[in-house]
Order: structure tokens, then sequence, then C-alpha cells
């Protein structure tokens, strides 16, 4: 394939995940000259936590770097001792050192599932504590004075506080600087964020600038709503698909997605050609196909960009034989229990002894437990060994578990 072939294979690949571009005549631009092109990926490390909608950042990233392009995974151990205010209406709390060099471990581990890291070539860590923690409060304030207050306050969030009689702190209106001088550091070419970081990289932009470099370009990717169908995705509502999830709870989470986001999910979060898409898309409308066969296709191609085929082909076997025909999976784990005559609630706390009595019995008295294909409602229910020497126990929709009472006798 030619050089400018490939160009154009980039941009149009880009843009079904693609919101805006700063700018693409830039990028265009960049991407012609025969220069490795540096990508900043600066991440707070607040909580170690990726999902499908961070991967599709990663996964753009992912092409440059096969083009040869270098990833500089930029670990904001400085910054994320100040704190981004972004997407928050109160100031976040400051995380200790040792936390941040754990939550950095763990974020490493999780972009390499989609990163190239184990090449120099094209992946490099950095930390902004390297010019930072340097800085001389000269150095900072003559960074300060090339900024103005009118600039930084005009940040939608602030005006929102604003208006809402809130207090914005100082050490929030300088975060964007310090992000955006990052940029000056890397001498960044290229940024791929989601929207809500548009901001911080314009004053990427905006730094270089002053300090005579090139701007990087900034590519702001599409957010998706989460399982919800509601709000994007996120760890405290858990309407999200993880990185770091197993093949079969990646499976299982997709399924439970509403029909009205297949297609938005699978333009975004899988490589199905567009065509194939909205050809499933049409024949939905028209009631020509169950959209939980197309659902099915969704699972399976993102358990496979993950997983690989084999892995995607037998989680989609699973699924449909243990959902759709009604089968007790054999690959259920075993849970031994010793002889003895027990209430629900004490089967459950074998199973779950994590969780608090007042959890279990609510699970169990919303209807999320059967025992042999039957639904149970009521934690006293008594199950003895002497009827039964093992059961099957299905715990709420994806859970399952195969009870064996032993010949050992329970310890008083």
């Amino acid at each position: 394939m030619k050089k400018e072939e490939k160009e154009n294979k980039i941009i149009f690949d880009f843009k079904r995940t693609t919101e805006e571009i700063f700018s693409l005549e830039e990028f265009k631009e960049k991407l012609k000259r025969k220069k490795q092109l540096i990508i900043k990926y600066g991440v707070d490390v607040t909580a170690p936590f990726l999902h499908l909608g961070h991967a599709v950042n990663l996964w753009m990233m992912r092409r440059l770097q096969e083009e040869g392009h270098k990833v500089v995974f930029l670990i904001g151990d400085f910054t994320t001792k100040i704190g981004d205010p972004t997407g928050r209406s109160e100031t976040r709390p400051i995380i200790p050192e040792e936390e941040i060099e754990k939550n950095a471990q763990e974020f490493i581990k999780q972009v390499s599932t989609i990163l190239i890291t184990d090449d120099p070539q094209v992946f490099e860590i950095r930390r902004n504590s390297e010019w930072f923690s340097k800085m001389s409060t000269a150095e900072f304030i003559s960074l300060l004075s090339m900024v103005t207050h009118s600039r930084l306050i005009s940040r939608d969030m602030f005006q929102k506080r604003i208006e809402e009689g809130k207090e914005i702190y100082m050490h929030e209106l300088i975060y964007p600087v310090l992000q955006g001088y990052d940029s000056v550091m890397l001498k960044s070419d290229l940024t791929i964020v989601g929207s809500d970081q548009l901001f911080n990289e314009m004053m990427g932009r905006f730094f270089q600038e002053k300090f005579g470099q090139e701007p990087q370009v900034i590519i702001t990717t599409k957010i998706t709503p989460g399982l919800d169908g509601k709000f994007k995705q996120s760890k405290s509502l858990g309407n999200y698909v993880a990185i770091a999830d197993s093949p079969r709870d990646k499976f299982g989470k997709i399924m439970s997605l509403p029909d009205h986001l297949i297609i938005q999910w699978m333009e975004v979060y899988t490589t199905i050609p567009l065509e194939k898409i909205e050809e499933y898309k049409v024949k939905m409308k028209k009631g020509e196909i169950n959209p939980r066969d197309v659902k099915l296709e969704l699972a399976k191609a993102i358990v496979e960009r993950y997983h690989g085929k084999e892995v995607a082909e037998m989680e989609k076997k699973w699924f449909l034989e243990t959902f759709s025909q009604k089968e007790f999976p054999n690959d259920a784990p075993i849970i031994k229990i010793p002889e003895g005559e027990y209430n629900l609630l004490d089967i459950l706390k074998f199973i779950k002894p994590e969780k608090s009595n007042s959890e279990l019995k609510r699970l169990i008295m919303q209807g999320g437990v059967k025992i042999d294909g039957k639904k149970i409602t009521d934690f006293k229910s008594l199950i003895s060994c002497k009827e039964k020497e093992k059961l099957h126990l299905k715990l709420g929709k994806k859970e399952f578990y195969r009870i064996l009472f032993s010949v050992f006798k329970k310890e008083k």
C-alpha cells in the first residue's frame, strides 16, 4: 500500500470513532511526513480502571503504533496529587504517593492488553514529576503569566460552579495549565482523548505555540451510553464493560445492552465493517432479524477483539446453551458444603462469604436465587443433604454453582 493510501486509510478508519479533530488538515500534514509522531497519552492515576469507552482511544493509538509512531504513556504522578476537576462539582481529595504508584502499575498492566508496550521504539513511559518537581517558583509564575484568568474561568464546569454559588480553588484553576505544559515537555504531535478533556488539551496547543513548538493535533472520540442506556460507562454506576473483565463477563454484560444501542456499540467498539453494520440496522428496522441475534454478533466481536476468535466462539456457545436452551453449565464452579441441614441463607454464605446477611437476604427476597431451576424467595427455606446430595444453584442472571454435600460432618 502506498504511503498516501495508508494515510487516507487511517483517517477513514478513525472516522467511525472520532467526534472532532483539531484540526484535520494538521493531522493530514503530520501523517504525510516521514517523521515519527509522538502521541501523548496522559493519565491521572486516581483509580486503575479502564472500560470499553477508554479502549476506543487505545485502539486508535495502537493503529498508529503499527505504523511506527510512538505512544508516550504519561503518568501524571505530580498532577494526580493536585486533582483534575473535570466532570466534578466538588473538589477531589488528594491521593497518597504510594497509592499513585500502585495505581500506575495497574494502569500499565491494563493498557498492555491493547497497546504495544514491549517495544521502546513505539512505547515509552514518562512521569510529569520529572519536570514539575524540579520547577522553581520563578519558572512556575512565568508559566502562569502566559495565561489569563478569563481563559481559565471560561471552562464550562467552572461557569456552572459560579452559577451554583460553589467555590473554585486555585489548584483546580491551574490544573489545565499543568496539563497543557505536559505537551510542551513531551513535544507531542497528537493526543487522542474524550471530549471532556478537550479544554485541558487545548491548553497544550496554546502553550506549545507560546514556546515556539508546532501545536499538537487533538482527536476527541465518541462517547456512548453505558449498559443502562442512559449515562456514559462508569464504575460507580456499574454500567460498564471493563477491559479486565473475563471473556464470560464481557459477553454476558453486552447481552444485557438495550437494543437501541446495538448499532452504536458496533460502530464504536468493534471492527465489524460499516456496510455490515448498516445491513444489520436496516434488517432490525424492518423486523427481518431478531435484535438478540445481532447482539450476539456484537458480544462475539468484542470478546474476539480482546481474547481471540476461539474464546469468542466458545463464549457464544456457552451463552446459547445456558440461557437460550436453559441448560446448566457443566463448568459451573463446585462448592463443597459439610453434610447437614441448612437454610438458604446459610448456603449462600458458603458461596459469598464477603457479603453481609442483609445483602444476601435482599438477593433472595428479590427472586435472585434459583435451586434446581426453582426460584426461592424465603431465606429460611430448609435444605437437607439427606434429601439431595447435590444442587444446581443460580445466583442472579449469570452466576452458576454446583453444590456438593460432603460426607464429613459440619463443625459445631
